[in-house]
């Protein structure tokens, strides 16, 4: 159901947009490459199977679990640059 302006379809499309940033964002942030045998954070040894599962892997549980908290933080905000545009 279009309302105004929008197309049909425009809210699914924006949704679809903001979906598929994340998934690239994911997957861009995603370790490549050897993976270490000890933590590049606290030098704690690294888990053959964390090392196996993850390639490219530089941290160890404790250590990434950290790092993945200060890096969460909001993602895009298409809506607020919808609306400035149509004042």
């Amino acid at each position: 159901m279009a309302t105004g302006w929008a197309k049909e379809g425009a809210v699914q499309d924006q949704i679809d947009d903001t979906v598929g940033d994340a998934v690239r964002r994911a997957r861009s942030e995603l370790p490549k490459g050897d993976s270490l045998t000890h933590c590049e954070e606290c030098d704690e040894p690294i888990p053959e199977a964390r090392r196996q599962a993850v390639p490219g892997v530089r941290y160890c549980i404790g250590c990434q679990t950290k790092l993945d908290k200060v890096r969460q933080n909001g993602g895009f905000n298409r809506r607020g640059s919808k609306d400035s545009q149509l004042r």
